[in-house]
């Protein structure tokens, strides 16, 4: 940033070669910006450098020589330590916006030490350095500010009412306690034996026990810290962060449904919002754009290593940024087809399908349906030696050693289909793809499979049937859909009933309704006994805990392969593939329930007759 200020100067002829020349090599024998030297030396005014700092960094620039007078309540907002500390200024306040006068406004570390303290969005305006310096001075007085900044080193140092001293940001300890019952959580998990610490993209330590500390020192960062940790522990794959008008929200997903845990006090959005970009290395100061990341923790649960990953998605809503973590555990990553919730004939076709030399294998379902799972324990069951296995994912969820994974970045265009065109260079043996999306990917994946590869991949259809409507609006010729693709597979999750409290309903529906719901005569005949989960310690008393997978597996016939190229309706395809023997998601369902394993209203909830 320094030589491009200069370099900007040099070409404004405010000062010339030599002078930038010597600047530097002062800038480097005795450190400092060098706008503040160039002006020490003389070279150009304040008003110079401060206009060319807000073409540099592209915000508003502020002479505070022509400043109006600040008001003492604006003044007040910061504290004496804090301005001298980053060299910062408030200058105005504009509803929940502080404009704050920075030398240097791609700090986001002291705009966010000043949010934390005021609760306030920082609008940032650069002005010079040293006339930021004088009007420290001159606003907060040189030797009054001196003695805060002592007093307020001095509280830091000591505990306060038995309480872990506060380092970083301070909140009120009352509201902070009424908004978050952040003791209530932390007697909830005294139980757990903690440590937390961070790891970069490339798996070395960071060495974070300062998450750990920073959690007794900023009630914020141990807010944080306690939410992300409170989720691993209740197995929730999300946690949702929601700012609304008058209200602040956490909910976790667990087991398929959201949970409201917690509403923080409105005050604490910004904060929180602003702790967890910096945990996920994304550009605090963006509020306007959605912003993806990546968090990656290891954590010791009660003496058991755990590395998690939190997927973090932030998306600007009409009252502040809302946030959604995904947590990507690798422990609970089934790669046993046989436990997955397979029926056992459907087992059978999935199987044969998978393990052909070419051919195409689709996965299809709303999203958090477990495709990614079953296609993971597909390619895990494939993974040899002898064979070649590249996949394109966006994002890559789980490291699989001996596999060739890719991660998409659109944003230099590497998509799907780039992708796909590189792999068939690499002598591939099986192509998973995340997700067929487009025409072009849809193509180039077929085509693939046509030419000796067996690919995988995934599409979002309602059910079996409808993906090869779905392949065919792509684009697609149905001659290319009924020769290259092999199995179809349409998933759903439900809650599984708990085993440790399940017994039979005293409420048993009558036959009709049973018949309407999807089973057979034969089925109602011989009775059907409906299991309910009582309620115990294991399920927290919901009589629900875990999740199994409803199945449906369509494979390719001859007979459908014809239908396909005359052109054949999703209606008809699904009408002659029940004939062949294939179990739709309803009756998998009803299977499921007659074997005990959930309930009639979760499969009513999650599928269709």
């Amino acid at each position: 940033m320094a030589s491009k200020l200069g370099e900007m100067l040099v070409k404004a002829q405010l000062i010339t070669d030599s002078q930038l020349e010597e600047a530097i090599r002062i800038q480097r024998r005795e450190g400092g910006k060098l706008g503040s030297i160039v002006v020490r030396q003389g070279y150009c005014s304040d008003q110079d450098i401060v206009s060319f700092l807000g073409m540099q960094y592209g915000v508003p620039a502020a002479d505070l020589e022509q400043w109006p007078p600040i008001e003492a309540s604006v003044i007040a907002l910061v504290p004496a330590d804090l301005a001298f500390k980053h060299k910062v200024l408030p200058l105005q306040r504009s509803g929940n916006v502080l404009t704050l006068a920075m030398s240097d406004p791609t700090d986001i570390f002291a705009m966010d030490d000043v949010r934390f303290h005021t609760g306030y969005n920082i609008d940032p305006v650069v002005s010079s350095e040293m006339g930021l310096v004088r009007a420290i001075e001159q606003y907060y007085g040189g030797s009054s500010a001196l003695k805060l900044r002592e007093e307020g080193a001095a509280r830091a140092a000591a505990p306060r009412d038995g309480r872990q001293a506060s380092k970083g940001p301070h909140i009120d300890d009352g509201a902070m306690d009424a908004a978050l019952d952040l003791k209530a959580m932390e007697d909830e998990l005294s139980d757990v034996d903690t440590e937390y610490a961070t790891l970069d993209d490339e798996e070395e330590n960071i060495n974070a026990s300062a998450l750990m500390k920073g959690s007794e020192d900023a009630p914020v960062v141990r807010l944080v810290n306690m939410v992300l940790i409170d989720a691993i522990r209740k197995g929730a794959s999300d946690i949702h962060l929601e700012p609304y008008e008058k209200s602040y929200r956490i909910r976790y997903r667990i087991d398929g449904l959201l949970q409201e845990v917690m509403r923080p006090n409105l005050k604490l959005k910004d904060p929180v919002t602003s702790r967890i970009k910096i945990l996920a290395k994304l550009n605090i100061a963006e509020k306007r754009l959605p912003q993806d990341g990546r968090i990656k923790l290891r954590v010791n649960l009660s003496g058991q290593n755990k590395v998690i990953d939190y997927r973090v998605s932030i998306l600007p809503c009409l009252f502040g940024e809302k946030i959604v973590l995904r947590l990507l555990d690798s422990d609970k990553l089934m790669l046993d087809l046989t436990k997955l919730g397979f029926e056992p004939e459907s087992l059978v076709q999935w199987d044969r399908q998978i393990s052909k030399p070419y051919g195409m294998v689709l996965v299809t379902g709303p999203t958090g349906s477990g495709k990614t799972n079953t296609l993971y324990s597909s390619i895990a069951k494939l993974n040899q030696v002898d064979v070649n296995i590249m996949t394109a994912e966006d994002p890559v969820e789980f490291n699989f050693a001996g596999i060739n994974q890719v991660q998409m970045k659109e944003q230099i265009g590497l998509n799907f289909a780039a992708a796909l065109r590189s792999f068939l260079r690499q002598d591939p043996n099986i192509i998973l793809v995340g997700e067929i999306r487009d025409f072009e990917t849809a193509e180039i994946a077929i085509k693939a499979s046509l030419t000796g590869h067996l690919v995988l991949s995934t599409l979002h259809t309602n059910d079996a049937p409808s993906t090869i409507s779905r392949l065919m609006n792509m684009g697609v010729e149905p001659f290319l859909v009924a020769t290259s693709v092999n199995i179809i597979c349409a998933q759903r999750l439900v809650r599984r009933l708990c085993s440790n409290c399940k017994a039979p309903d005293p409420h048993q529906p009558p036959p009709e309704a049973l018949l309407k719901i999807g089973f057979t005569e034969e089925e109602v005949a011989k009775g059907v006994t409906l299991y309910k989960g009582m309620g115990c310690e294991v399920c927290n008393k919901k009589g629900l805990k875990g999740r199994v997978g409803l199945y449906e597996v369509l494979e390719m016939s001859e007979t459908l392969r014809d239908m396909v190229l005359t052109g054949a309706s999703a209606m008809e395809l699904r009408e002659q593939a029940v004939k062949e023997g294939m179990i739709t998601l309803r009756r998998s369902g009803c299977r499921k329930v007659i074997d005990g394993v959930t309930n009639i209203e979760e499969i009513v909830r999650e599928t269709v007759l």
